[in-house]
C-alpha cells in the first residue's frame, strides 16, 4: 500500500533517494547544497510530499515525493519524482491529487517545468505524457536544465472552485 503525507524533519534522506535515480536527466541533486536547502525549505513551509510504501512486512520507504509553491493565481511544481519501480502504478498521479487539494484553491494556472520533446527522459521517464494526462497543455520552451538538456512549462489551468448552495 502507498501512502502519501507531508514532509518532515528526517525526510531529506528519502527525497535524495529519489534524487539518485533521476540525476542522469536532471543533472546533480545529491552532492549540490543548493538542492539540500531547497527541500528542507519546503518541508519547512509544508510545501513538501512524501509517498511511502506501507506493507507490514517490508520498512516504510519513499517511492516518490513533491515539491511545490504557490503564489496564486499561479502555483508550481518544483519537483515531482516517482521510484523506478514504482513509475506507471500511480503514484505520481496520487501525489499530484494530494498537491492540488492541499496547496490550490483556484481560480488560477498550475505550472511545471518538464522536458522538451527532443529530451531523452522525455519519453524513458514518461513525464511529459503524465502531464498530458492529467490535463496539463505543453506551453512555450523554457531555459535548458543543469545537465544542458531542453525544457518546457506546461500549465494547466484551475476553474473557480464550486462552492455548496
Amino acid at each position: 500500500m502507498i501512502t502519501i503525507r507531508p514532509a518532515r524533519d528526517g525526510d531529506l534522506d528519502g527525497f535524495l533517494t529519489l534524487a539518485a535515480q533521476v540525476e542522469h536527466w536532471f543533472g546533480p541533486m545529491v552532492e549540490e547544497p543548493g538542492f539540500h536547502r531547497a527541500v528542507e525549505a519546503h518541508i519547512r513551509t509544508g510545501a513538501a510530499l512524501i509517498a511511502e510504501t506501507t506493507e507490514p512486512a517490508t520498512p516504510s520507504a519513499p517511492v516518490g515525493g513533491l515539491l511545490f509553491g504557490a503564489d496564486p493565481p499561479t502555483y508550481h511544481v518544483h519537483w515531482l519524482v516517482t521510484a523506478a519501480h514504482c513509475r506507471g502504478a500511480g503514484v505520481g498521479r496520487r501525489l499530484m491529487a494530494e498537491a492540488m487539494l492541499r496547496y490550490v484553491s483556484g481560480p488560477g494556472t498550475v505550472e511545471v517545468v518538464t522536458f522538451g520533446p527532443d529530451h531523452p527522459g522525455a519519453v524513458e521517464s514518461g513525464a511529459r505524457a503524465f502531464y498530458e494526462k492529467l490535463g496539463f497543455l505543453p506551453g512555450e520552451p523554457t531555459d535548458p536544465g543543469p545537465e544542458g538538456g531542453s525544457r518546457q512549462i506546461y500549465r494547466l489551468d484551475v476553474p473557480v472552485p464550486v462552492r455548496p448552495a
